[in-house]
Parts: C-alpha cells; structure tokens; sequence
C-alpha cells in the first residue's frame, strides 16, 4: 500500500497504555513515537472521499456504547512480522465487531490478514529480536499488577503514511449499552 491511509484507533491512556509505553521505551527507544493505541480499523486507502469517510466514522460511533476489554497474554506475530503485543482476552469479540461495523463504505477494504484485536508493545526490524524482547515483554508483564482492564469509550480517526499518523478527529462512542434479562 503506497500513499495516505486512513486508520481507526482507541487510545489507551490508562495503566495498561502507561506499562506499554515505558516497556516500549526501555525495549525498543527507535520506536516510542505512536502512543499506546489498539487499532480498530487497520490502516487502508479510502473508498470515498475524506469527508464520506468521517462520516461513516461518526454515524457508527453514534450507534457503539463505551465498553471494557481485558488484556491477555504477551505473544507475537513472528514468523509473519516482527512484532510483539498484548492479545485481547476478554471483550475481543466487541473489538471485531466495532471493526467489522467501521469495514463498510467509504472505509471499506479487503484486508490482507484476520483483524485480531491486540495492544502492540513494539515492531522491530527482525524476527530474532522480537523474539528476544517478547521473552522480556511477558516477564515484565507477568510481573505488573495493575489492572488489565481497559475502557473503550473513544475513537480517533488518524491518517498517515505508516509511519507517522496524524489525529483527525475523536468521536465518543454514545450507543446506549444493550439490557438483557437479569442485568440492571
């Protein structure tokens, strides 16, 4: 993909995003510019315009309520891609289908891999180092006691090149949350 891609994102600025972004620094400092974010819609060129693409944003965010996920294990992505990351454990179903509801419209493209929920801790250059640094990432992990709980409340809609992302808008997921039977 060359060019300007478009991208969906939760930032997270809670425990788990501050234990991310100083495990990110102290393991990989080449790479500390992109805050701790789980990614939504994965990065694509429009099918649309800019405009038609916000618009998809918002409306589908209107329709979302604020939900909870919980962080899981450290694994990676090797031998596909260097990278190491947090697995969504509890709520990636959520996760998947806010991204699947965004995947429409001017915001939809055919992806090259699953969508699969997860909090990168870092992408390094190679498969021997993500291997390395994943062996530390899940000490230091198994070793944190904060919470795993992460709100999801929020989405921005972010563009860039891959490497560098700008924010264009933020958008409150305002659905009102489903009642089920027994639940008040």
């Amino acid at each position: 993909m060359l060019g300007l891609l478009y991208a969906a994102v939760a930032y997270v600025r809670c425990p788990v995003g501050i234990f991310v972004e100083e495990l990110r620094r102290e393991l990989h400092p080449a790479h500390t510019h992109a805050d701790a974010h789980l990614t939504v819609l994965p990065p694509r060129p429009l099918r649309g315009t800019g405009p038609q693409a916000l618009d998809v944003f918002r409306e589908v965010c209107q329709t979302v309520a604020p939900f909870e996920i919980t962080m899981g294990d450290v694994e990676s992505f090797v031998p596909i891609t260097p990278t190491v990351f947090l697995r969504v454990a509890r709520g990636a179903y959520r996760m998947r289908e806010l991204h699947d509801r965004l995947n429409q419209g001017a915001l939809a493209y055919e992806e090259p891999w699953p969508y699969m929920p997860h909090l990168t801790i870092v992408k390094t250059d190679t498969v021997e180092e993500a291997q390395k640094l994943e062996v530390i990432a899940r000490q230091r992990w198994q070793a944190n006691s904060d919470t795993r709980a992460i709100r999801i409340g929020s989405l921005t809609f972010v563009k860039g090149n891959g490497e560098r992302w700008l924010d264009l808008e933020t958008v409150r997921l305002s659905g009102v949350p489903s009642i089920f039977p027994g639940q008040r």
